[in-house]
């Protein structure tokens, strides 16, 4: 393996090291048990799937507890309004406005963090807070914790984020899937220790592990088997532009995936999901609890909206990640074309054609893989949560390193012969 590469991955592997290292370190003035028991007794609703995304982090009452969420909360935010007014979308465009765009984007996650924070700390205050004996779960200065945890778990966000832009710039993969990546893989032991323990106090049976079994396999061979489909249209390049570059290697289609946007949609929905019912579950007025009842995890209507927001946002973040009217310009200039499509708007509007089909069958199977493993499993009564978007976000992210890291192996394997070549 290649100095260089190996180098990236150290890097990568030594981040998401720092990163389960900061998901234990408490937040000042907390009675860790009171939270890990709370934690323990809401493993099935918004709560346990907050902790899942970070890692843990959140039964601790760690600097991290946030996790990234934030962060991409305030990237949806930027994303929309880009996408809503033209002249921050040309900002994000250009390479300059590409950092006044970014710093938005942080100064947005900060404003997000405190505002999450202070809707913790006063919730850990609340009734619900009171551990088996009697213990508070806050063990100072009510106003003085506020402050503490606001200013604790803001530097825990900044340092996540930090972590994740240093992976993206200097190791391999995106930094961001990454940390959630690392997360959600941190909670697998434990998964499988919960599912030990109900089968030995018989809660759940033989048959019951089997079947989740297969869904877990048969979730993780359709993730693969569609991400890594795609639709390749053929593309011939004129005779004259065929000629000039015979010693260069010219891609004769156009490769378009059926799922083009990624992981980020179960992301954006978990992410807006879960934001009220993190600050709402700790309210004691009755409406406000129906309210976070309706967004349980556990629910079929927070699976609903779940699939919903998860089609939106696969149809959104496609358009912005497709841009046909580019390619159809890029073609022409190079000399290329589709057969039997007119350049220019012609090939723009074939595009985009191919890409809203298969955005379309793209949407629906993002949809249905974030949400049709918890009713199997809900059907099946296993008694803890179990969801697709986890097993989505796990291979999708581990599918992307290795094709990042095949790229660089090739890129360094041209780069030696064409050393040799000189």
């Amino acid at each position: 393996m290649n100095k260089t590469l190996t180098n990236k991955i150290l890097i990568t592997l030594a981040f998401l090291f720092a990163y389960r290292i900061l998901a234990y370190v408490p937040v000042p003035g907390v009675n860790a048990s009171v939270i890990k028991d709370f934690f323990d007794a809401n493993s099935n609703n918004a709560l346990g799937m907050f902790n899942m995304f970070s890692g843990n982090a959140a039964e601790r009452l760690s600097i991290i507890s946030l996790g990234i969420m934030p962060y991409i909360t305030a990237s949806i935010i930027m994303e929309l309004l880009a996408a809503t007014f033209p002249n921050l979308g040309k900002m994000k465009k250009d390479r300059d406005g590409m950092q006044k765009y970014m710093q938005i984007i942080r100064y947005a996650t900060i404003v997000i963090t405190v505002i999450q924070a202070i809707g913790v700390s006063m919730g850990l205050q609340s009734d619900h807070m009171i551990g088996k004996n009697g213990d508070a779960a806050v063990i100072i200065d009510k106003n003085l914790f506020i402050a503490i945890a606001a200013a604790s778990m803001l530097t825990g966000t900044m340092l996540l984020m930090w972590i994740g832009e240093q992976i993206t710039q200097r190791g391999i993969g995106n930094g961001i899937s990454l940390i959630i990546f690392a997360g959600i893989v941190s909670a697998i032991p434990r998964a499988i220790g919960n599912t030990v323990t109900s089968f030995n106090t018989n809660e759940i049976n033989f048959f019951v592990v089997i079947g989740l079994v297969l869904i877990v396999l048969v979730t993780v061979g359709v993730v693969i088997y569609v991400e890594m489909g795609e639709r390749r249209v053929p593309v011939s390049y004129s005779r004259k532009v065929v000629m000039e570059n015979q010693n260069k290697r010219i891609m004769n289609y156009i490769p378009i995936k059926v799922n083009l946007s990624g992981v980020i949609p179960p992301i954006f929905a978990s992410a807006i999901l879960m934001f009220p019912s993190t600050i709402l579950q700790a309210s004691t007025n009755p409406t406000i609890q129906k309210i976070t009842d309706f967004l349980n995890p556990s629910g079929y209507f927070f699976n609903f909206l779940t699939f919903l927001l998860v089609v939106f946002f696969a149809y959104f973040y496609a358009s912005i990640a497709f841009n046909a009217k580019d390619i159809s310009e890029n073609l022409k200039r190079q000399g290329g074309f589709i057969p039997g499509i007119r350049p220019g708007e012609g090939t723009a509007g074939f595009l985009n054609e191919v890409a809203s089909r298969l955005t379309f069958g793209g949407a629906i199977y993002l949809g249905l893989i974030s949400t049709l493993p918890w009713v199997l499993v809900k059907f099946m009564g296993v008694p803890f949560y179990f969801g697709g978007t986890s097993v989505l976000i796990v291979v999708s992210v581990a599918l992307d390193t290795m094709r990042r890291i095949e790229a660089q192996i090739y890129m360094n394997k041209y780069q030696t012969l064409s050393a040799v070549g000189l």
